[in-house]
């Protein structure tokens, strides 16, 4: 069966950290001629990037709009346009798109539908066609084991206290690093087993997901975490395949504008000597407030190290009040500091890049250990804490060491840029992540991947053929 008989669908969790690797997920099996339906709001669909020429015509976005709900503000779709606090509501009105996915679902019918963890209730309505599911993973196979299998995820009757979220499960069958450190096990105790207003708890959503899919496609790779991805097998009882890490396309020459607001980053990191600059980075998703973003100025001036700064701009902020009094004037031959949106890849890509001090995110991590970097380890919330253990359990990273309470000191992040960046401890940290890139970077590698999932596919089609003929 040629890959070019195949209908995909991607329904992804209304976050940017999930619709982004669903897209990266869809351009690759697109690449190889597979028919894709890729479903969400019209405001995040008009937020992703442009999809390719070559592959709009086997991409196809398909809106369904957002039921309103109260507590969920007005033209909110994702989790960037809401607090913390305010994600439960996001949830709910995402449980609300039961029957405008079975009017998409009547119009565009696909072989098989890739779910994201939060829609426990797509494996009933996609029953209804005849449609099977799978789940797509943005998380590492690490994050999924240590949340453990489909009976723990719905009943917690394992880990019934927070502080077991410190350490690795029992059903680890191999040493390891991978858990919360103890200020942020109260949270992800709360996510995965208190209900929400949704009325579910995340590990109740996960639950529902597996035990209605027929196989699980993770974000990862046997090269990186081949253990966890064995475990997660046994735990969920389910195919779990390796997609690869999806890394983003082999950076071309820059066609770099004169006019552009970030023409000057590239002009100074030219002048700056190979793998002498600090990357720092925490992403778009993650609100750091104004006395983190302060004493992380104060921890990267202190380090004397040169670094090309990504700072998002929180709301009702900006740029003169963001950064403490006269850090700009101070580190104007330090380093620079970038307000918005830069080419990042193309930064990291830059021979000047030495090292990332970043949250930990997935994509974040695939991408800089894409170009061999070591990494300066920030976890702020999710995930982060669990892939910022698997890090350094891997050697490729190392976590700034925190308060009790989860916050940091300048000294601390000051030391441990040093430590990555230039000390002799930091050496072996170094070298192992550069090895990474033959990993992370290798497109033929990561490809492969793509081509062992459809080929998965053509026999699980077939087998479905053949089981339906034979009932």
């Amino acid at each position: 069966m040629a890959a070019e008989q195949h209908h995909l669908m991607m329904f992804p969790w209304l976050a940017f950290g999930h619709l982004l690797p669903f897209l990266e997920f869809s351009k690759k099996l697109a690449a190889k001629g597979v028919k894709v339906s890729f479903v969400s709001t019209p405001r995040n669909l008009q937020r992703l990037p442009p999809i390719p020429a070559e592959l709009s015509g086997r991409i196809k976005l398909l809106e369904v709009s957002l039921p309103l709900v109260e507590g969920l503000p007005e033209n909110c779709e994702a989790t960037i346009d809401v607090q913390p606090e305010q994600t439960p509501y996001l949830k709910k009105a995402y449980d609300r798109l039961a029957e405008s996915m079975e009017r998409v679902l009547q119009k565009e019918l696909p072989d098989l539908i890739f779910v994201d963890f939060a829609a426990g209730w797509i494996p009933e309505t996609a029953a209804k066609f005849g449609v099977p599911v799978a789940f797509f993973s943005a998380y590492t196979a690490a994050t999924l084991a240590f949340l453990g299998p489909p009976g723990e995820l719905s009943s917690g009757t394992q880990r019934k206290a927070a502080e077991q979220f410190t350490r690795p499960p029992d059903w680890f069958t191999f040493p390891s690093l991978v858990a919360h450190r103890p200020h942020y096990a109260p949270t992800a105790f709360k996510n995965l087993h208190i209900p929400d207003i949704s009325g579910q708890s995340s590990g109740q959503r996960i639950a529902k997901v597996v035990r209605g899919c027929s196989l699980i496609a993770v974000k990862s790779c046997n090269e990186f975490e081949e253990e966890y991805i064995h475990l997660l097998e046994e735990l969920y009882q389910r195919p779990v395949l390796p997609i690869g890490v999806l890394p983003p396309e082999t950076i071309q020459e820059s066609q770099r504008d004169k006019n552009s607001s970030w023409f000057t980053t590239f002009e100074w990191l030219d002048k700056q000597k190979p793998k002498s600059v600090v990357f720092v980075g925490f992403g778009s998703e993650y609100k750091m407030p104004i006395e983190q973003i302060h004493e992380l100025a104060f921890a990267i001036e202190l380090s004397g190290l040169a670094f090309v700064w990504i700072l998002r701009e929180p709301q009702g902020e900006d740029g003169v009040n963001l950064l403490p009094h006269g850090f700009i004037t101070r580190t104007s031959n330090q380093g620079i500091v970038c307000l918005g949106w830069v080419p990042q890849l193309e930064i990291l890509a830059h021979p000047a890049i030495g090292g990332c001090l970043f949250h930990s995110g997935w994509g974040s991590i695939t991408e800089c250990l894409g170009f061999g970097h070591p990494l300066i380890l920030m976890p702020m919330v999710y995930d982060q804490t669990l892939n910022a253990k698997l890090l350094a359990e891997k050697e490729v990273g190392y976590e700034v060491p925190r308060n009790i309470d989860g916050s940091f000191s300048r000294d601390s992040v000051a030391e441990s840029i040093r430590l990555v960046m230039v000390e002799p401890e930091g050496k072996h940290i170094r070298s192992k992540a550069a090895k990474m890139q033959t990993i992370f970077g290798n497109q033929d590698l990561q490809d492969n991947y793509i081509n062992k999932f459809i080929q998965y596919l053509e026999k699980f089609q077939s087998w479905r053929k053949s089981h339906s003929s034979s009932q």
